[in-house]
């Protein structure tokens, strides 16, 4: 199994704190780790989310649920847990 180190989020500092509300999931407030592996690299963290931010909400022809509903299904089709 592959293991990517990051930097716990505890220990987010600068840029990364300044990051975390806008990556941590409202409710349990921890990061999903396909942001968490971006820690070492703050400005690819701030770039993933910009294009996920982009493709749920750069859109007038799709509404953000209609959005949602393609991403839990291509998330159920790549058998993605989250």
């Amino acid at each position: 199994m592959a293991r990517i180190e990051i930097i716990p989020e505890d220990a987010w500092v600068g840029t990364l704190a300044d990051l975390h509300p806008r990556v941590a999931d409202p409710v349990t407030g921890q990061v999903d780790n396909i942001m968490a592996v971006h820690s070492l690299n703050p400005q690819g963290m701030a770039a993933h989310l910009a294009v996920y931010e982009s493709a749920m909400r750069g859109t007038a022809t799709l509404r953000k649920v209609e959005r949602e509903l393609i991403a839990f299904v291509v998330s159920l089709t790549n058998e993605c847990h989250y």
